[in-house]
Formats: structure tokens, sequence, C-alpha cells
């Protein structure tokens, strides 16, 4: 049985459709990624699976159970980390963890055993009787997470977890989630960093104006909507540039013109690079890299801001 199953799930806000019938599955074990622009649904959705949000409409299944019904019995077996940090910043790092912890019932025996676990897991172990306030943001933030798993839930919800974080921290967590899916811990995640996804997700759903965009794991992804590598050119002369975008036709499979670039996809990046040299293209830069996540969501969402 999937942990979450989702079918026709809608969320309306007055005359908005955030969430307009979208239908997903989460299977046990995997991670699986929310992804999409801002204001996409994302976290529309996030809140509903969380039971922190009622559904408008279709049907919803978090561990088997209609979060209608049995929100308490499904909250109770989640951990959830929102996309704001609400740590209680005027305690310790420890004492966040045993407080929340009351919160299921535990013994304090037992909180205080596996807070330990977590602040070692986390790196974070020497921080413990330090106030939350004067930490770093990746501090807080593996802090966040570690709380979220102080109950040992059968699903983790984290709504874009690194967001903020400077590139080590962002690794930092990356590896300890990854650890974490390897311990067969089920994660659902919302990410604006394609990388993060690309690294991370099993499977995940692109979401653009409520609605599914597209379904599978990365690389099936960029095998449908993309090519195996990009070419990006740059050009010092404007000239250049609309000479290159006359004389692309025939050797790439498509073809974007930016205001500042010309994006090539194509199976070969180096052969296609040769090829405009032998047709007299000048060109300032000639990136030739391998297409990405990022490249599929920009196909499917559009590069304009919304």
């Amino acid at each position: 049985m999937p942990l979450v199953e989702a079918t026709g799930l809608t969320k309306r806000f007055d005359d908005v459709v955030a969430v307009d019938a979208i239908d997903l599955a989460v299977e046990a074990g995997e991670t699986f990624g929310l992804l999409g622009p801002n204001g996409a649904g994302k976290s529309s959705t996030m809140r509903m699976v969380a039971c922190t949000s009622p559904r408008s409409g279709g049907d919803l299944r978090v561990l088997g159970l209609d979060p209608e019904t049995h929100g308490s019995e499904i909250r109770a077996r989640l951990g959830s980390v929102p996309q704001e940090d609400n740590l209680d910043f005027e305690l310790s790092v420890l004492d966040n963890l045993m407080i929340y912890g009351r919160y299921f019932g535990l013994p304090r025996a037992v909180i205080r055993e596996r807070a330990e676990e977590l602040l070692h897991f986390f790196q974070l172990a020497d921080r413990a009787h330090d106030k939350v306030d004067p930490l770093s943001g990746g501090m807080k933030r593996r802090l966040a997470v570690a709380r979220g798993l102080i109950n040992e839930p059968e699903l983790l919800l984290l709504d874009e977890p690194t967001t903020g974080l400077d590139p080590q921290a962002r690794h930092l967590l990356w590896e300890r989630l990854y650890q974490l899916k390897r311990q067969g811990v089920t994660i659902v995640l919302t990410s604006h960093y394609m990388d993060e996804a690309e690294q991370l997700c099993d499977r995940l759903v692109i979401i653009d104006e409520g609605r599914i965009a597209a379904e599978g794991s990365p690389r099936d992804l960029i095998r449908r909507y993309s090519t195996r590598e990009v070419v990006e050119l740059r050009f010092l002369d404007p000239a250049d540039h609309q000479h290159a975008y006359e004389r692309v036709d025939g050797i790439v499979d498509r073809v974007e013109r930016l205001t500042d670039r010309i994006v090539l996809y194509t199976a070969d990046g180096d052969a296609t690079v040769h090829a405009l040299a032998h047709r007299g293209v000048n060109t300032e830069s000639a990136l030739v890299r391998r297409s990405t996540l990022e490249d599929v969501f920009l196909v499917l969402t559009g590069r304009a801001l919304e």
C-alpha cells in the first residue's frame, strides 16, 4: 500500500484553485519530490498530506487513513519540517527535542536517548546545551529535521529543506537525508533546487498552475523532455548573436534564443560546436554540458517569472 495516495486531490481558496485534481502515490522507502514554480501548489499539497489543511475535493489517504477522520492518528506517525524554522529559539538545542518529543507522549528516557542519537547524526552534539537563537542557519535547519524525526515517523515531510543555506550546509543536509533514505525512511520533499531533487529523489512530479505537468524519475524525465547534452552560446556582438541563430537550423533538436545567450539541445555537444564553427558562427564562449533536471523544469514551466 502506498504511504500517500491521492486521486483527484483538489484545494481551493475562494475562487483560486491551488491544487487542481492531481493524482499521486508515494511508495514506502522512497524519496518523492514535488517541484514547481512559486504558487504552483506544492506547499498546499504538502499541508493536505500533513493533515493541517483540509482538501476541497478528491480522495486522499495517508498511511492508509483519511486525514479528515483520522488526522490526529496520522500526525502522530508523521515527521514534518515546514519551510520556516519554528524552533523554540530561547531554549537549548537539546530542550527543543525533549519538549517536542513529549507532544507524542514518549517517555523522557526514550526521548533523551533518541535526542542524543539525532544530535550526533546531525553533527550538533557539541551544541546540545547552547541556545538555538545564535546558531547558524544550517544548524537550525538540521535541528528542525532532527526534531521532525524524534517520534521515529513512518513518513517525513520536508518543505524546501535547504532554502537559504550556503553550499556546505546544503550538502551536509543532503548527506544526512541520503543516509535516512538508506535506512528506509520514506521522504516527501518540495524544493526549488533541481540538483537537490536530482540527487535525492527516486521519483518526482513537476507541478505547474496546480496540475501535474510530468512524473517520473529524474533520469527518465531528462530522457523524455530534454536531450543528452546542452550547448550554451554567448556573444560579444549582437550581430553575432543574430548570425548564430540563423545558422543553427538542422543541427540541433531544439533551440532557445534568450537575451544573453542561445541554448541548443543536442545529442552531441562537441559535434554541434564543430558544426557551428564550420558554418562561420563566432562566439564569445561555447559551454557544453550534460542535460539536467533544470532543463526539463524550464521546458515544462517556462522561463518567465509569474
